[in-house]
């Protein structure tokens, strides 16, 4: 039983209004790191972005609600008590999806000298070891049709997909369970599957720190 299926209704309720207060600083947040360039990365290792798949669809978002807001405005011009919080709304939604995307951009996935580090918007962000890992592999997945985030073999062990547009490109094998700690609650998983821009390169910089865990998909690496 996972975490969130063991809350009662109002501690439902209460879980989710916290995570909407994390979330609404998280986007603050992330919108100084971008407007500052200073994007969450660990000493020492090299970012890996994951938003250029997703990038188009976040502008287009972007762009027609933008013009929502002017065309809104300019229709209830004549009543200030309702153009006035329509155009607040508005204002808010629009800086939101700003957030969203500097969410992406200033949280990449790192790879470096402690290990890897797991990123997904502000929602996650995990520092897997070298230690802990058995394997990386460039492997493809598309989501299957209703899939959630985390899934569980009939042996227990869990696997974390962390999709962009619906597609991984990159799997982590763990020699053993991690805990990963997600919006719902703090998780033990055994796979990351993971979506990098530059795939190739991930595995590049992973083999340079750690050439004993790259191989095929399906093949333990050989050992060191």
């Amino acid at each position: 039983m996972t975490t969130a299926e063991k809350r009662t209704a109002w501690q439902l309720v209460r879980h989710v209004a916290v995570l909407a207060v994390r979330l609404e600083i998280a986007i603050w947040q992330s919108l100084y790191r971008f407007l500052l360039r200073r994007p969450r990365v660990p000493a020492g290792a090299v970012p890996f972005t994951y938003h250029r798949v997703v990038l188009p669809v976040i502008i287009t978002f972007i762009v027609v609600s933008a013009i929502e807001v002017v065309a809104i405005d300019l229709l209830v011009q004549r009543w200030p008590l309702v153009r006035i919080p329509l155009l607040v709304l508005g204002i808010w939604g629009l800086t939101w999806m700003f957030g969203y995307l500097a969410a992406m951009v200033t949280r990449p996935h790192g790879v470096g000298p402690d290990g890897i580090s797991v990123r997904y918007l502000a929602e996650i962000d995990a520092l897997v070891t070298w230690e802990a890992i058995g394997r990386v592999v460039r492997q493809s997945q598309p989501r299957a049709d209703k899939a959630p985030r985390l899934v569980r073999d009939d042996d227990g062990a869990g696997t974390l997909q962390l999709w962009m547009h619906d597609q991984t490109n990159v799997d982590i094998h763990l020699e053993r369970p991690v805990v990963v700690r997600m919006p719902d609650g703090a998780e033990e998983v055994r796979t990351i599957r993971l979506f990098a821009d530059d795939a190739t390169g991930f595995l590049a910089e992973v083999r340079r720190h750690a050439p004993s865990v790259t191989g095929p998909a399906g093949k333990a690496p050989r050992s060191t």
